[in-house]
């Protein structure tokens, strides 16, 4: 059996109440967003090809923002559209995981 995406991204974009830590409130909609429209613009986006989603809570709250790649189950965190440029370049396109940006 094949995956039908290459790749698959979900992206955490969980809010938390007020004052609670939360990829949401450390910019993951806008990199999320950017991530989505770039991909899409590259041609990346479709079957067999790669799949970019929102995702409820990954339950990792202190160390987002956060998105996991399957099915190679990489976990990202990322800055600014810099990080979310070299991840789609380095690992969506090429296959190769940019461990500077890897949690553990």
């Amino acid at each position: 059996m094949t995956n039908f995406y290459q790749h698959h991204v979900f992206f955490c974009l969980n809010q938390r109440p007020e004052g609670e830590e939360c990829c949401q409130g450390r910019g993951a909609e806008a990199a999320f967003d950017y991530m989505k429209a770039r991909a899409k613009k590259l041609g990346l986006t479709g079957e067999g090809k790669s799949r970019i989603n929102r995702a409820g809570c990954l339950d990792r709250c202190q160390l987002g923002p956060l998105m996991v790649v399957y099915p190679q189950a990489v976990w990202y965190t990322f800055v600014d559209n810099a990080d979310i440029d070299e991840i789609i370049d380095s690992h969506l396109m090429n296959n190769l995981v940019v461990k500077r940006l890897v949690v553990d």
